[in-house]
């Protein structure tokens, strides 16, 4: 099962299901992944963490 699989079955469930109210906590939770994962070893992380 790749990680495309994972993305499919979680629109899957949205759509069905009618929880569209995860949307924004999914995408949020999606953000700060990448904030973390892209200025953990940048010239930018001391002031990413001024933020926090």
């Amino acid at each position: 099962m790749g990680k495309l699989a994972i993305l499919k079955e979680l629109w899957d469930f949205l759509r069905i299901r009618k929880k569209w109210w995860l949307t924004p906590i999914i995408v949020v939770l999606l953000l700060l992944g990448f904030l973390i994962f892209f200025t953990q070893s940048s010239a930018v992380a001391p002031f990413i963490y001024t933020l926090f």
